[in-house]
């Protein structure tokens, strides 16, 4: 009989390979494990919602691990919506983890940042809230978040400002800057953690500057943050 060996265990399944993304310029990438996102974390992304932007306590939601996208990805148009919208975002990748964490010490769990498309079907969630439902499968479905290849914090330090935009077949649909988080990153870790552990691998979408919008078959999203990079995705007709 063979024995059980946890750190390379026999399954009765096979669930293929643990999601996962490139580093820049590395061979080696960084497995994921949980997706979480900041809801509304811009005040004039609040306000296009028809939210009050006051700086209330953040709140989140979360996306699986395998709709994780890569860059240069071609993807099809998601199914069951007719309103899917694009939100550009700064993606925060958790290589040490931790339970109440401080904010001064927060910076410490992170391992690099990456640029992520927290993709919605504005419809499905729309629909949940109205009825007072959970909205996950409005935000959590196959192919839901592009992430572009991570850079390492100790390349390129911790970003709190800098331009964030998406362009959608050239044109400029969103734009902001990373100074004007409602919480900013070390304020998310720490609250974040004072609900769960954090652990490695965990990614944290850090919320969306206003301009989101509908995207149709056919479109290019190109979305750049100042010192973090370039992300592009194309939906097929």
């Amino acid at each position: 009989m063979p024995t059980t060996d946890l750190l390379h265990p026999q399954y009765v399944i096979d669930i293929g390979p643990r999601p996962s993304l490139p580093v820049a310029g590395r061979a080696e990438r960084f497995p994921v494990g949980r997706i979480y996102c900041v809801g509304r974390n811009y005040a004039d992304h609040a306000r296009e919602m028809g939210h009050d932007p006051d700086r209330e306590p953040p709140f989140f939601f979360m996306k699986a691990a395998d709709s994780i996208v890569q860059d240069n990805a071609v993807l099809a148009y998601p199914v069951g919506s007719k309103d899917v919208h694009h939100e550009i975002e700064l993606v925060v990748a958790i290589g040490k983890g931790g339970r109440n964490i401080t904010v001064d010490k927060a910076l410490e769990h992170v391992w690099g940042y990456g640029i992520g498309l927290d993709m919605t079907r504005r419809d499905i969630q729309g629909e949940a809230k109205k009825m007072g439902r959970p909205w996950e499968m409005g935000k959590s479905f196959d192919e839901s978040a592009p992430v572009s290849a991570l850079r390492p914090a100790s390349e390129i330090g911790h970003p709190a400002r800098g331009a964030i935009t998406l362009r959608v077949n050239g044109v400029l649909r969103q734009q902001g800057d990373l100074a004007m988080q409602i919480w900013n990153v070390p304020e998310q870790i720490a609250y974040l953690s004072s609900l769960i552990t954090l652990q490695p691998g965990d990614l944290i979408f850090s919320g969306t500057p206003a301009g989101v919008g509908p995207i149709q078959p056919g479109d290019k999203l190109e979305g750049h943050i100042d010192g973090v990079g370039d992300l592009t995705v194309t939906y097929r007709r």
